[in-house]
């Protein structure tokens, strides 16, 4: 994708980001109206979670939660007859993901991969054979479709994301109309035809509509509110379902079913067992006994508002990090910048290397990598930095490019005969030696090129000492295409002081 197209107004010098750079629009506005301030360039890493719908005080968003479940209680109904055809499940089961709200996982612009046939076989299967009581539960205070996620790896937090954004989609599109109509110019909407914004109970088929929504670079938008997202997992996960196995079922106040459960789960524990096959033996026990989902599901619902706590908190360091820092390291250093076309992409992509780097260790660049103290833990963020300073640039620049060989983070291309592969590693992966001696001659063999440049970011000595020893073991240490970045806080922080 060429970052030229949707990096705003070049010609003065701005660079459009967010969704109030490139319609002109008061952040206060937005921050008044309740709608996180999305990226136009990225997905941001947040997702809706229907637990804040279910427990929220808002009316209207215990009706969300509530049409929900009984879209769900309908695919029950409908699995359990065992007569379903192919339409019937694409109509119904399959959706596309909601690409214009510009959240989600996605690594690539903002396309992701939708609820396909893998989700739609997990969610039937599911319901048809373990969950035929979804909606009767008597343990929880409400039924939950999270419960479907907790099961098996089927159906994971991008599914979720993906089906949740599509029940809800008139709410979201209602609720972004509103803000258009009000705060936007004319010229900044259009009237859009929606497929399947809403489900129609009395033919059980999904409607259509039309709203005037924000329109760019040939797309609309749909804004979405902050108090109903999160980030990196929904309040009732799996993560925690399986970390906090024993503590759930021994309190289950049935004694011959907590007896049943714990017998099961430690004749199937061997002594020694590592927490991954503890892991594995409670999710055994869990498929045997799925019981035990609605006792956790339970303790989740008594524990609603520490979710709306740690929630509103994830949302709030997202906006910190990705919205207002970077905006910060835009107006300072990226705002009005001009590149030399170099004569090759290598050259190009090596110079917004170099001017990244000078950036993060020499003008304050490094603080966009720290939340509450602590440094970044996904190299997508550092990633995510590098693409934007490829605003206004004629090289045609693709991220995450999989080319039969595995996904590089950016191929840079002057032409079908030079092209540039770009990887960024934190120096603690842990996988950073084995990515160094074979995997980046992999992608230049799949990508025919033989050009390519890795970008390692340290935050501590002893990151930097460990990435010192493994440069010398592979005797790369002064390899013209591996760049160091410092990232420690430690000695720009004294220096600053000084």
């Amino acid at each position: 994708m060429d970052l030229s197209d949707v990096a705003g107004d070049q010609t003065a010098g701005r660079v459009g980001i967010y969704f109030t750079d490139f319609f002109g629009v008061d952040r206060a506005a937005l921050e008044t109206y309740g709608a996180f301030n999305v990226s136009l360039v990225n997905d941001l890493p947040l997702f809706i979670d229907p637990f804040l719908l279910f427990d929220s005080p808002k009316p209207e968003y215990q009706a969300l939660h509530a049409e929900i479940i009984d879209y769900l209680k309908f695919l029950r109904d409908v699995s359990v007859t065992g007569k379903l055809t192919k339409t019937d499940v694409d109509q119904w089961f399959r959706f596309a993901e909601v690409k214009q709200n510009w959240l989600g996982f996605s690594r690539s612009g903002n396309s992701g991969n939708g609820l396909g046939e893998r989700f739609a076989g997990t969610l039937h299967r599911n319901l048809n054979l373990v969950f035929r009581n979804f909606g009767a539960e008597s343990i929880t205070k409400s039924s939950h479709l999270e419960k479907l996620c907790l099961l098996s790896d089927g159906v994971g937090r991008d599914h979720l994301s993906d089906f949740v954004t599509n029940l809800i989609k008139r709410f979201l599109l209602e609720y972004t109309q509103e803000f258009a109509r009000t705060h936007l110019r004319a010229d900044q909407v259009r009237s859009v035809a929606i497929q399947r914004a809403r489900f129609n109970r009395q033919t059980n088929r999904w409607a259509g509509g039309k709203y005037e929504l924000p329109f760019i670079h040939g797309d609309f938008v749909i804004l979405t509110p902050k108090d109903m997202l999160t980030r990196d997992e929904a309040w009732i996960n799996r993560g925690d379902l399986l970390d906090g196995f024993e503590d759930i079922y021994q309190a289950i106040p049935d004694y011959q079913l907590r007896h049943q459960i714990d017998s099961y789960f430690m004749a199937r524990l061997a002594e020694d067992a590592t927490d991954a096959a503890r892991k594995a033996v409670a999710a055994k026990t869990i498929e045997e006994f799925p019981i035990v989902l609605d006792y956790f599901i339970r303790s989740k619902e008594d524990a609603g508002d520490e979710a709306h706590k740690v929630s509103n908190q994830k949302v709030s360091d997202t906006q910190e990090q990705f919205v207002e820092r970077v905006s910060e390291l835009v107006r300072d250093h990226l705002q009005g910048t001009s590149f030399y076309a170099g004569e090759n992409s290598f050259d190009e992509s090596m110079a917004r290397v170099h001017f990244l780097k000078n950036v993060i260790e020499n003008k304050d660049g490094w603080r966009i990598f720290y939340v509450r103290g602590k440094p970044i833990t996904q190299e997508a963020h550092l990633q995510l930095l590098y693409r934007l300073t490829w605003f206004a640039s004629p090289l045609d620049v693709n991220r995450e490019v999989n080319n039969g060989r595995g996904p590089v983070d950016y191929k840079v291309s002057m032409g079908s005969s030079d092209k540039t592969l770009v990887e960024f590693k934190l120096a603690r992966n842990t996988k950073l030696k084995a990515n160094l001696k074979d995997q980046v001659g992999i992608y230049e063999m799949a990508n025919d090129t033989k050009s390519s440049i890795t970008v390692i970011l340290y935050f501590t000595d002893s990151e930097w000492e460990r990435v010192q020893k493994i440069l010398r073991d592979l005797e790369i240490t002064n390899a013209k295409n591996i760049v160091l970045i410092d990232g420690r806080s430690t000695n720009k922080l004294s220096a600053s002081v000084v």
